[in-house]
């Protein structure tokens, strides 16, 4: 099937995705407040592309059932995870301005214009290639860490979000989704898609560590400067 190849393909930046240093400060309780509301912010951005994505592969599908089904995704995402989301800033004081005068990152914005790309050059199953690492990574680690939790309770809190039945039924489901739009004649590059999605999975937790700027790196600024 077209996930076992997947996921087999993409192992090794798994693995590295569960081993960064934004996920084991988090399990220990080190994780710096500050970057994990930044992180929280950043994926705020994130997931209303995502859920805006289910809806536009939802509309440019033939196929009733995935449609449906991309609808469904778009409205859980609403009414489960972004909702989510706004209890976590509650708790951790963010406002809508501040979200408002924070940009999207530079790695989030690549990310999400993949996905757009996915869609535009591979229809919707492209879409659902894409889109599929982002479930599956996080379902993985809330079932793997969420219960050799954090000290921290909203950490604890995070983790547990992605070990929630309805969370890990929804996965499957995309799983199941992600089997029956790949062919024969898209799996290679529906795979290619899938690849640089768990990329970009790896490089947000890195952005949100660097809480990660626009701004002209210092070498770049000096060499500039001299010139």
């Amino acid at each position: 099937m077209f996930t076992d190849q997947a996921h087999a393909a993409t192992l090794d930046l798994w693995t590295a995705s569960k081993q960064h240093p934004f996920i084991t400060q988090l399990c220990a309780g080190t994780l710096p407040r500050e970057t994990f509301r930044y992180y929280l912010i950043q994926d705020h951005y994130y997931l209303q592309e995502f859920g805006k994505l289910h809806d536009l592969a939802a509309e440019q599908s033939h196929d009733p059932r995935v449609a449906q089904q991309l609808h469904a995704g778009a409205e859980h995402l609403r009414q489960g995870e972004i909702a989510v989301r706004q209890t976590f800033f509650e708790r951790l004081g963010i406002t809508p301005d501040e979200i408002a005068a924070t940009p999207v990152a530079p790695s989030g914005y690549a990310y999400t214009s993949h996905l757009y790309r996915a869609l535009a050059t591979a229809g919707t199953a492209g879409a659902v290639a894409g889109l599929l690492p982002c479930y599956w990574l996080y379902a993985e680690i809330g079932q793997e860490l969420a219960h050799a939790g954090s000290p921290v309770p909203i950490y604890q809190d995070w983790l547990n979000t992605y070990d929630a039945d309805d969370y890990t039924g929804m996965m499957a489901d995309q799983l199941e989704l992600a089997n029956h739009v790949a062919t024969p004649n898209n799996q290679a590059e529906l795979l290619e898609i899938f690849k640089k999605s768990s990329w970009y999975e790896l490089h947000f937790w890195q952005m949100a560590l660097d809480h990660e700027t626009w701004d002209i790196p210092a070498k770049l600024s000096d060499f500039s400067a001299e010139k």
